[in-house]
């Protein structure tokens, strides 16, 4: 049933037994012989550029993150396959150079008009407020204890404030950075307002206090209302305005909120000056002109306070403004 064939042992070395659905193969003895032999053949490589019909593209560009490439997809037109981000970008680069280029030149002209303003501006602050009270006579302006010379002391003092309203819009106009693009808006701090208007209201509440003293006997000899406004009215009303015009400039956050105060009160030591000589010529009581010149110190000494605050403050900004040194071994 089973056939055997052998196969010749000049072919292959070993007989095959074959069925008629197996082949049967012995195991190699290693005690045989090698009938096999090893043949080495060298081949030529073969150079060629062009890939066959059914070998794919190589790919010259794989982009690694599929979301930052967008590739141009295939439209009507060339031009419809630009997105809008890319169409934009491009206009907006030339817009944000030539809006840099156009503001330089308004910039240094505004510099160059600014040049005349810091000779322009003291000569009015000196012009509308000392010269009046240092060259002119008080025979000329005081006539007598009546309306008329009120009026005329209020309206010297209303020349200095328009005087000292301009000085401090040109100092606020020097101040501004060159690019008028550019904010600056300088908060005073709370502390220096609060002990700012601590003083102002120390300063109008005590002539206040001493004419209702006057008006209810407790001050003798009495002064009539009069010649007390004379004395005091016009301070009263100047030192009105200087609160307006601080909170003004607190609220604006204007950078000369430092300023302010000083050129009030510098002012306002020669308006008591004045008034004691007018209370000379009205034969003031002695309490009244010893609170003359009781205003006369405090106001002098709150000037010594606010130019202290202006030292302070300029070494304040020499210390913003210099580079922290870098502390080499992390931090020691």
């Amino acid at each position: 049933m089973v056939s055997l064939t052998w196969l010749l042992p000049s072919t292959f070395g070993h007989p095959l037994i074959k069925s008629r659905s197996f082949t049967f193969a012995p195991k190699y003895s290693h005690h045989a012989p090698q009938i096999f032999t090893h043949s080495h053949s060298k081949y030529s490589p073969v150079c060629c550029t062009k890939s066959s019909p059914w070998e794919p593209t190589p790919v010259t560009y794989a982009p690694l993150d599929e979301s930052d490439v967008q590739f141009l997809e295939k439209t009507a037109n060339i031009f419809e396959t630009l997105s809008a981000e890319d169409a934009v970008e491009a206009p907006i680069v030339r817009t944000t150079e030539a809006t840099e280029a156009s503001s330089k030149a308004p910039a240094s002209s505004a510099q160059f008009l600014k040049w005349p303003l810091w000779i322009l501006g003291p000569s009015l602050l000196l012009t509308t407020g000392m010269v009046p009270t240092l060259w002119l006579p008080i025979s000329s302006i005081f006539i007598g204890p009546n309306i008329a010379s009120l009026l005329s002391l209020v309206g010297l003092d209303c020349m200095f404030n328009l005087g000292a309203t301009l000085f401090l819009l040109m100092a606020d106009a020097c101040a501004r950075p060159k690019n008028p693009t550019e904010s600056c808006n300088s908060k005073s701090p709370f502390s220096y307002q609060f002990w700012n208007m601590l003083a102002s209201l120390t300063g109008f509440l005590v002539p206040l206090a001493l004419l209702y003293g006057s008006a209810n006997g407790i001050l003798q000899p009495h002064l009539p209302f009069i010649p007390f406004a004379i004395l005091v009215g016009p301070y009263l009303l100047l030192l009105s305005v200087q609160i307006l015009t601080e909170m003004l400039t607190w609220h604006w956050q204007s950078p000369i909120w430092l300023v302010t105060p000083v050129v009030y009160e510098a002012y306002r030591v020669l308006q008591l000056m004045r008034a004691l000589k007018l209370g000379a010529e009205l034969t003031a009581p002695a309490w009244m002109m010893h609170t003359v010149r009781g205003l006369v110190c405090w106001w002098v000494l709150i000037l010594g306070v606010q130019l202290m605050r202006v030292a302070w403050y300029a070494g304040f900004n020499a210390r913003a403004t210099q580079p922290r040194p870098i502390l080499d071994g992390g931090g020691r």
